[in-house]
């Protein structure tokens, strides 16, 4: 499932990216405008039909997205692994103390407890940072796609004669969209065409591809794994 923080990141991001490039869609900006205010109002457009998009689908499912969540996923994984060797370690010193702890003199028991609790003290911490820089890259990521995606949605809904485009992202009822027809309005796998063929970024290699994002399919995003620290008994 999507992680709570990119779902707070998508309600913020998407309406205020959008809407400003929808609000200046007449000139064309020589650079990627930085991120703007919250606060902007939704644009609409000139159209009549109404169409929907998944954006958390559209930018994980480009080229781009696939690719550098890759990256990164393989850039967190030595940490990760050294986080669940000491994840592993506890649990060895929890498991020594359930099964042998009733043999121990009262001093030994006393140092097994307090080694485990140092341990999983520390390794809370570390699980926790971990989680924390690897929300923060995510971020990164997500939202220099999302704000070079912006323009092309904006162009092509124009073009096409929308009046409005909805993100389906979230399921209802976090998002107001109670119902829709994926089938006839959801222009996530067009947008996704588009972006790939503007970006010029080639499909990732077949041996670590993910399966290609179809609207209305659920996607994993890709995020740190926290390894499992039990209580000392």
């Amino acid at each position: 499932m999507t992680s709570k923080f990119l779902r707070s990141l998508l309600a913020v991001a998407v309406i205020s990216m959008i809407s400003a490039w929808a609000q200046t869609a007449g000139a064309a900006p020589t650079e990627p405008p930085s991120a703007p205010s919250a606060s902007a109002p939704v644009a609409t457009g000139t159209g009549t039909k109404i169409g929907t998009i998944n954006i958390e689908q559209a930018v994980l499912g480009t080229n781009e997205g696939q690719r550098d969540f890759a990256a990164l996923q393989k850039k967190l994984e030595p940490k990760q692994n050294e986080l669940k060797s000491q994840n592993d370690e506890l649990e060895s010193l929890q498991k020594q103390l359930q099964t042998q702890g009733d043999k121990l003199n009262d001093d030994a028991r006393s140092e097994l407890v307090k080694q485990i609790e140092t341990k999983k003290k520390s390794l809370d911490r570390a699980v926790q940072d971990f989680q924390e820089d690897g929300q923060n890259q995510q971020k990164e990521v997500f939202q220099r796609i999302l704000q070079k995606m912006a323009p092309v949605i904006v162009k092509h809904a124009q073009e096409g004669g929308y009046a409005m485009i909805v993100d389906t992202s979230n399921p209802w009822p976090q998002s107001p969209v109670l119902w829709y027809d994926g089938n006839k309005s959801d222009i996530t796998k067009v947008v996704i065409d588009l972006y790939n063929t503007q970006s010029g970024v080639p499909p990732p290699a077949a041996s670590g591809a993910a399966a290609p994002v179809k609207p209305g399919a659920s996607r994993t995003t890709p995020k740190p794994a926290a390894p499992k620290a039990t209580t000392p008994q």
